[in-house]
């Protein structure tokens, strides 16, 4: 009798935890961390007592209604590593988790403070979620699809901002009937055919030394020549533009030299 006592009580232990984290999934989504436990409560069906039994903070709830949204992020961005147009896919799927973050406020809210979802299986999937992204920016700016002097810190910035404005946006009163036209915008900084200002240089670190061409950490060889680039795809990509300046300046100078009477 006991065991079946006690196998009801963990069955209804799990049940119970699974409506107060599918409550507080579909209430962050709507209201973000300012949502009281109270509330989640209410929505779940269960008491106070429950939910901090489960979940000693709101914090800590908080982290586990997002792991699934950032672990899919993550996900899906790994399955996008190897595709055949890495510049195109790249900026779908900023726009995309732009799109996302913004409809659900606790995914943009964890984008926006990372800290709020560093707890328990959050933190890992943020990583992850980093990690991936990091590496469809590096592809897409292989392919010369993104500007070189950009870094993951720099896409992560500016999709904070893509949520904030596109919030006040919503807020304003849109007039455009155009979802997603300040990311648009915003996506354009990062192409390298539309740059307008150079980013100023990080500081460097002591005894470190940063690819010629996309800024990524260069291996410091112990003998030998120093490496300038990080490798194949950068070192042609900086001969091909010593070229192009190699050959305008030899345009210009018959142009100048036809011109002279």
């Amino acid at each position: 009798m006991s065991g079946g006592g006690a196998g009801a009580s963990r069955s209804d232990a799990r049940r119970n935890r699974a409506l107060v984290l599918q409550a507080a999934r579909s209430a962050f989504a709507e209201g973000g961390l300012v949502v009281t436990l109270e509330e989640i409560a209410r929505r779940a069906g269960v008491g106070a007592g429950t939910v901090h039994r489960h979940f000693p903070s709101k914090e800590r709830l908080f982290a586990a209604a997002v792991t699934d949204r950032i672990r899919l992020f993550a996900d899906t961005a790994q399955d996008l590593s190897d595709v055949t147009e890495p510049g195109e896919v790249f900026f779908r799927f900023f726009a995309s988790v732009a799109r996302l973050a913004t409809e659900n406020r606790a995914v943009g809210e964890a984008l926006e403070t990372p800290e709020l979802s560093a707890a328990g299986g959050a933190a890992g999937a943020g990583r992850e979620f980093v990690a991936a992204f990091e590496v469809l920016l590096r592809r897409a700016q292989e392919a010369g699809a993104v500007r070189g002097d950009v870094v993951i810190e720099d896409v992560r910035t500016l999709l904070v901002g893509c949520l904030a404005m596109e919030r006040r946006r919503v807020a304003a009163g849109d007039t455009t009937g155009v979802p997603g036209r300040m990311t648009a915008l915003a996506r354009d900084a990062l192409r390298p055919g539309r740059t307008v200002t150079e980013l100023p240089s990080a500081p460097r670190r002591r005894n470190s030394v940063e690819c010629g061409v996309c800024g990524a950490p260069v291996a410091v060889a112990r003998t030998g020549r120093p490496a300038r680039y990080c490798g194949g795809a950068c070192r042609q990509k900086a001969h091909r533009a010593r070229r192009a300046r190699a050959q305008g300046r030899n345009a210009d100078a018959a142009s100048a030299g036809r011109q002279r009477p």
